[in-house]
């Protein structure tokens, strides 16, 4: 029985990992903390350091480096922040740490001219969902290295020639960082599942919202299932293409002539918005096939299609959903 339980929870641990794409969320989701100092920062995802995939997480480069960034994340910003990020899944080890530290020389040494960027125009940004306790005690006791924290889920790590940061987002202020403090597969009580809802609807036009949104409703399904109705909440996502397909298909119904067009229409632009959802869903495992969009899309019950929101949510592949959408 415990050997089936272990297997069990192995099983799902290998289907999440394989189902959420957590680094895009993230991608997205630093951008929204530095939304008010976005006209200052470019921001470049997995920035190749060679040929081969030698990939910073994110590269942020301050476009002029006498602006002050503003929010708290970015106050230790110079020209060029490296920024090396772990999902809830993950964690920071001294080999990370190690690793980005050579990354980061790698980067400086990789300009085009002969010092072309300035060691002391770079910074180290380390993000991790736990506090890396062996990490940090490994670069106290071999490298004298500080650790300083300077707000509620921000620490400095001093003593080295690198500015370096440990953002830890379990730690993080719901009030000053909330979209990065809900990165997280552990969310718990009502109250921060109708906050999250709530500023998701007040941009919900934004792709950068709409990502960071995707992984918390699909990362905390469960939680999302008991605190409200989990495809409601998914269809949070996908609610300008629902509205786009109503109104389309209640002017076809208009121009056809039919009287209750105005009502059929609603349902069938409704129907097809939550088809779009359940393709826009699954495309998240590959190419959805033309047989199978049309499949989904000729379904006309709003229950079923529904269900088939909650499953696309779950499963791991395409050709799980599609051996289960008819259980």
């Amino acid at each position: 029985m415990k050997k089936t339980k272990e297997t069990n929870e192995l099983k799902k641990q290998i289907n999440e990992k394989h189902i959420l794409q957590w680094h895009p969320a993230f991608y997205a989701g630093i951008q929204i903390e530095l939304e008010d100092d976005a006209d200052k920062l470019t921001f470049i995802r997995e920035y190749p350091l060679a040929t081969k995939p030698i990939l910073i997480d994110v590269l942020i480069i301050k476009k002029n480096t006498e602006d002050k960034i503003k929010k708290n994340i970015g106050n230790i910003f110079r020209k060029h922040n490296i920024v090396e990020y772990k999902s809830p899944r993950d964690y920071l080890s001294i080999d990370d740490f190690y690793k980005v530290y050579a990354y980061t020389c790698y980067y400086i040494s990789s300009s085009k001219k002969v010092n072309g960027i300035s060691a002391d125009e770079v910074t180290i940004t380390f993000v991790s969902f736990r506090y890396p306790d062996k990490m940090l005690k490994l670069l106290k006791q071999d490298r004298g290295l500080e650790i300083k924290k300077v707000d509620k889920g921000i620490y400095y790590i001093l003593g080295d020639s690198f500015p370096m940061q440990l953002i830890v987002t379990k730690k993080l202020s719901p009030d000053n960082n909330f979209w990065l403090s809900c990165l997280t597969n552990d969310l718990k009580g009502h109250s921060i599942i109708d906050k999250i809802s709530s500023e998701y609807r007040k941009h919900r036009r934004d792709e950068l919202y709409k990502s960071v949104m995707n992984i918390i409703v699909r990362a905390n399904k469960e939680q999302f299932e008991e605190e409200k109705n989990m495809c409601e909440a998914i269809l949070e996502l996908f609610q300008d293409e629902v509205d786009i397909a109503t109104k389309k298909a209640r002017e076809e119904g208009r121009s056809e002539g039919r009287n209750e067009g105005r009502s059929e229409g609603r349902s069938e632009g409704r129907g097809e918005g939550i088809s779009e959802a359940v393709v826009m869903l699954l495309a998240n495992y590959g190419t959805v096939t033309t047989s199978l969009t049309e499949k989904i899309g000729e379904e006309k019950d709003i229950t079923v299609l529904k269900s088939w929101v909650n499953l696309a949510a779950g499963v791991s592949s395409i050709e799980e959903f599609e051996d289960r959408m008819y259980e």
